[in-house]
């Protein structure tokens, strides 16, 4: 019985089920994941825009417009959203993740992200953004160490 039957009813949080403790990711391990990530792709990315842009593509006054043509769009937004998706699709994690011992789950299940919880997490890496990066920054507030693109998707970051 109720000790107090007018008291709101206790929230239930599904977490991850797990045979041992769950950890989570905390804000600077997702920081230092983040960019390793960035390195990795500047380091692909880069050199196939000078190839096909020449040095001018990072001469500011020579660019007509905010995107220099199509391989720029492919090179600087898609392949990235593909290699984030396939890699938390296939390995639960990027390459940054797997450096600090962290993968990407589902928040409520711990299985593999599904297709389409991994693109709005990537999605929701744009909103986190917006404001100033609070969406990011919320991850060193948040008792499960999410951040707004993890919440809108369902996901959570946690050890191996």
């Amino acid at each position: 019985m109720n000790p107090n039957p007018y008291a709101a009813p206790k929230a239930e949080v599904a977490d991850v089920p797990t045979t041992g403790e769950i950890r989570y990711v905390g804000f600077w391990a997702r920081v230092g994941a983040a960019l390793i990530d960035t390195v990795l792709i500047i380091a692909v990315t880069y050199p196939l825009l000078i190839a096909a842009y020449g040095w001018a593509y990072f001469d500011e006054e020579s660019k007509t417009g905010f995107f220099a043509g199509p391989t720029d769009i492919f090179l600087n937004w898609i392949v990235p959203a593909l290699v984030s998706i396939g890699f938390w699709l296939t390995k639960q994690a990027t390459p940054g993740k797997m450096v600090v011992s962290a993968k990407v789950v589902d928040a409520k299940t711990g299985a593999t992200l599904s297709v389409g919880q991994s693109i709005g997490r990537y999605l929701g890496y744009f909103l986190s953004l917006l404001p100033l990066g609070l969406g990011f920054i919320w991850v060193a507030f948040d008792a499960r160490k999410q951040g707004w693109h993890d919440k809108l998707a369902g996901t959570v970051v946690i050890r191996r």
